[in-house]
């Protein structure tokens, strides 16, 4: 039995109203969707109540209206603690992994929790270094840096910072996603990777050395590197900053890519997709993206036990 933790993520947004939906696909091989699916999961929702879906662990009612800006405090702090809770069970081996329904960041942080998201989250509670992927049957990128402003990436892209991103890249595609020997190419920071110096040093000066120390093919130029990846010359790009890869992926798979979070002593996916708080409530948002979440996670979790 694989065993599963679903959180339902900030409750003014789609959270529930995507997991209620997920949970009578016949894809995801919930009880009650479809019997027959193997692997057989067992399924642990995790979120406050009052959400319209039920929970085995309540996390404390959901009243929705009120002042906004406690209601956003409370909302945050509900989702955050739901991570916690969801993390803690995992750490205890009493689940095999986590599928997290969207949060709202600036609620997170109004309700107590500092942390720019989920990736950053959790690779604090587990005390491991992480990388963020989006994956999809087209296209898989990995972030260097996340959720930092523009103007401060030049300085967070270290040596350190990109080896670490390989290292971390290179086991997750490999323990979790069955690529025996990963094909792994650098996204350039610049235009024309730099164009000899032109229009900025980091290409030559940073990311071509550590192309060359750990395997990985290019820098390329990002105008280039994702389609060469979506033809199938590489089995993941490594992008410099958040933007540069979230449109690449967003743009060849939105709606059916997977946020996963590779380092973690844990299966951790997510839809990618945030809480679209403006048709929260309407019964019109896609469970797609979670559908394809839950179904990597099983993956993962199946292929991490055959190894």
């Amino acid at each position: 039995m694989i065993r599963l933790g679903l959180t339902l993520g900030d409750p003014r947004g789609i959270g529930p109203e995507i997991v209620s939906k997920a949970l009578g696909d016949p894809r995801t091989g919930l009880p009650g969707a479809s019997s027959h699916a193997p692997p057989p999961v067992s399924w642990r929702l995790i979120g406050p109540a009052g959400c319209g879906v039920a929970v085995h662990d309540d996390l404390g009612a959901w009243q929705p209206g009120g002042d906004t800006a406690a209601n956003e405090r409370l909302a945050g702090a509900l989702a955050g603690r739901a991570v916690e809770h969801a993390a803690r069970l995992a750490l205890a081996g009493e689940i095999d992994g986590i599928v997290t329904a969207p949060l709202d960041k600036h609620a997170l942080q109004a309700g107590g929790y500092d942390y720019p998201g989920h990736t950053e989250m959790l690779s604090h509670l587990a005390g491991v270094p992480t990388a963020m992927m989006l994956a999809s049957d087209r296209l898989r990128v990995v972030l260097a840096t996340t959720h930092i402003a523009l103007r401060d990436v030049p300085a967070a892209l270290t040596r350190e910072v990109l080896v670490q991103t390989f290292r971390t890249t290179y086991h997750g595609l490999q323990q979790d996603l069955g690529v025996a020997m990963p094909r792994i190419a650098l996204c350039a920071m610049n235009p024309h990777a730099g164009d000899g110096g032109r229009f900025g040093t980091e290409d030559d000066d940073l990311l071509t050395p550590v192309a060359r120390d750990c395997g990985l093919f290019g820098p390329y130029p990002a105008d280039t590197v994702f389609v060469r990846a979506m033809r199938g010359e590489f089995d993941a790009v490594i992008a410099p900053y958040h933007d540069v890869g979230m449109t690449a992926i967003k743009v060849a798979s939105f709606g059916s890519a997977v946020n996963i979070t590779l380092g973690l002593p844990f299966v951790r996916t997510s839809p990618d997709h945030g809480t679209a708080l403006d048709i929260a409530g309407y019964g019109i948002a896609s469970a797609e993206s979670l559908v394809h979440a839950m179904q990597v996670a099983v993956e993962m979790v199946a292929r991490r036990r055959e190894r």
